[in-house]
């Protein structure tokens, strides 16, 4: 019997209806500023769509780009639910979305369930939406693709790039999820935010810590995965909530970003 991980957060951070979804994304991604660059690996925001769907559209849109679309996609998010100490797996067959199933690599997972720190947790995989909110525009840029999806908790950021090399090749698109800062003013977000992009940009994983980007792990690891590649990353687009839907007394952080 086939075990697929159903949508937690639909109808909450997302639309619940496919049409609903499709016309919401499109939307995003035709009011997105296009960049001509073409990525190896992609940083967006994982808020509900009406605060950070702006933001991620502009990672989004630069898929648009690559003359051959990835056959798989890994894509790692924070656990902001279950205490994960390293790289958390879901146990299951497929992901679902209101779009359809994506189906799960499962040669690429049994060869990360090798390693010491990677454990099987459906728990940490079950409502955490720093995963499923990147779905929809996935299915919707690339259509058809195999799924890698890790849940990373307080991993090294050595380990997550040893993991990424067994599984990422010139047929994947990688995908880290984090929000910036979160519920300050608007201006002391703004100079935050700014800081850890600078950080990013810098290559200095150290200064990105976990007060101010909620998925400071795994983006760690990526960075580190991108200065093995010899991967350059670019800035595509930094706001938070007070510039899309929300009020500026207390903010929450969204930056896209590339890697090529």
């Amino acid at each position: 019997m086939e075990l697929i991980r159903r949508p937690a957060v639909a109808g909450a951070f997302y639309p619940a209806q496919a049409e609903e979804i499709r016309a919401e994304v499109e939307e995003y991604l035709q009011t997105a500023t296009r960049s001509a660059l073409v990525p190896k690996a992609l940083v967006a925001p994982h808020a509900g769509y009406i605060y950070s769907g702006p933001v991620a559209a502009s990672a989004y849109l630069t898929l648009k780009n690559l003359k051959t679309k990835p056959t798989r996609v890994v894509l790692l998010g924070p656990s902001h639910r279950v205490p994960v100490r390293g790289l958390a797996l879901p146990g299951c067959d497929a992901f679902a979305t209101p779009l359809g199933q994506i189906p799960l690599d499962q040669e690429a997972l049994e060869e990360l369930a090798q390693l010491p720190y990677v454990e099987e947790n459906p728990r940490a995989h079950a409502f955490e939406h720093s995963l499923e909110v990147h779905l929809p525009f996935l299915q919707i840029v690339l259509g058809d693709f195999a799924l890698v999806p890790l849940v990373v908790g307080q991993a090294r950021p050595e380990d997550i790039a040893q993991a990424l090399n067994l599984v990422v090749d010139d047929s994947t698109l990688l995908v880290v999820s984090t929000d910036l800062s979160h519920y300050h003013s608007y201006s002391e977000a703004q100079k935050m935010d700014r800081a850890t992009i600078q950080s990013v940009l810098s290559g200095n994983t150290q200064a990105v810590v976990a007060e101010r980007a909620c998925g400071a792990f795994p983006l760690r690891g990526v960075m580190k995965f991108a200065e093995l590649k010899h991967w350059k990353p670019e800035l595509l687009d930094l706001r938070n909530s007070g510039d899309t839907a929300g009020d500026k007394a207390q903010v929450v952080g969204y930056a896209a970003l590339l890697y090529h």
